[in-house]
């Protein structure tokens, strides 16, 4: 049996990248967002709903994702969202930039 990662903080700038790679792997209403990163990140970060929400609807805002209205798999009505066009450029530039931080610290920490 293996043990879950203890939970960990989201470092700042996270969350969005963490939303648009859930959404990468298609449309989802916001608790499947929620369980989702919880998925790929093996447990380690939980996206509670007073975060989750507020940068669902700030990326909405900013053109990244497109929400409509659905039916959840428990038939309750649930808004989908889906990432645009635009979404998936700033996903694969949140990508990028990650990827540049991720190798500095990396650096940072094998310094003498």
């Amino acid at each position: 049996m293996t043990v879950p990662p203890p939970r960990t903080a989201l470092l700042q700038g996270t969350l969005d990248l963490l939303i648009l790679k859930a959404l990468n792997l298609g449309a989802l209403h916001g608790l499947g967002v929620s369980r989702r990163v919880e998925a790929i990140t093996r447990g380690t970060f939980l996206v509670k709903p007073g975060s989750l929400f507020p940068a669902l609807h700030r990326m909405e805002e900013a053109g990244w994702l497109v929400a409509s209205w659905g039916s959840s798999e428990n038939n309750r009505r649930a808004r989908y969202y889906k990432l645009t066009a635009a979404g998936r450029r700033q996903f694969e530039s949140e990508v990028s930039q990650w990827e540049r931080i991720a190798m500095a610290i990396s650096l940072a920490l094998q310094a003498n």
